[in-house]
């Protein structure tokens, strides 16, 4: 198969794919485009630019080019360093739905688009391009986590677990399509929710494999129909990032964070 995969250039979604890309390499043609940037843009509050800085900018700027002279064969890779998994160069796409990148898609013909924290809403021209359709893992379980960093609301909720949806996206709406694969994680006590969201994607890139090899065998994918919910979920506000802390809870650790990298990016 042609697989296009929709992903945003920050950490959690370069951990899914160093667990998604090499293998999928092996049996099908793989391509990239990412979007750059994903998050509230006026007057976030400064948790969330926080956040962002760990996500992306200390990841993108100050440790990739480290990661990329690594000698560690078996260390994970920067995005730069995803090229001998891919049958054309990664390319930076924030308007997916412009009448470029739909000429664009078009002329590539993907059997398939897999979205990982991509930066945009797909619109339905984009939607019936692929043949065997498009899904995409949330980080979160629906349907009662639909929107943005739904593992913050489920810790802020004291949730006892968490987890990531694989379903597919069959229309303009967000996170409304049928639901393929839910995979839960029992939340871990004192640790932050950055360090969550890295672990369940352990498991969520485990969904997507399985569901790439079910769509290559030609089997049809179990899903099912989502219940209906009205509840979406929106980036915090200064005072629900509070609120958060003030439960004890930590949006980002920073040795948890340093503990991460060196364990899966760094020379042994």
């Amino acid at each position: 198969m042609k697989i296009l995969f929709l992903a945003n250039k920050d950490l959690a979604s370069n951990f899914a794919l160093n667990n998604i890309l090499q293998k999928v390499s092996e049996h099908h043609e793989s391509y990239l485009w990412l979007s750059a940037r994903v998050g509230k843009e006026n007057n976030p509050p400064k948790q969330l630019v926080n956040l962002k800085f760990f996500e992306q900018t200390l990841f993108n700027q100050l440790l990739s080019p480290l990661i990329q002279n690594t000698k560690n064969e078996n260390a994970y890779k920067a995005f730069e360093n995803f090229s001998p998994f891919l049958s054309s160069e990664i390319r930076e796409v924030n308007q997916i739905n412009s009448p470029e990148t739909i000429k664009d898609l078009n002329q590539l013909a993907p059997d398939l688009i897999v979205s990982i924290r991509y930066g945009g809403i797909l619109k339905e021209q984009v939607i019936n391009i692929p043949k065997k359709g498009v899904i995409n893992l949330h980080s979160g379980i629906l349907p009662k986590y639909k929107g943005v960093m739904a593992t913050f609301w489920a810790l802020k909720n004291k949730d006892i677990e968490i987890g990531t949806t694989l379903h597919t996206i069959d229309d303009g709406s967000i996170d409304t399509g049928k639901i393929i694969k839910i995979s839960k994680l029992k939340v871990m006590e004192e640790r932050s929710y950055l360090t969550h969201v890295l672990e369940l994607y352990k498991q969520g890139a485990l969904d997507v494999l399985t569901a790439i090899d079910m769509l290559e065998n030609g089997e049809k994918l179990s899903s099912q129909t989502q219940d209906s919910s009205q509840t979406y979920f929106t980036f915090p506000t200064e005072k629900e990032c509070e609120d958060f802390e003030k439960g004890g809870l930590k949006i980002v650790d920073e040795q948890e964070y340093m503990a991460f990298i060196q364990r899966h990016y760094a020379d042994k």
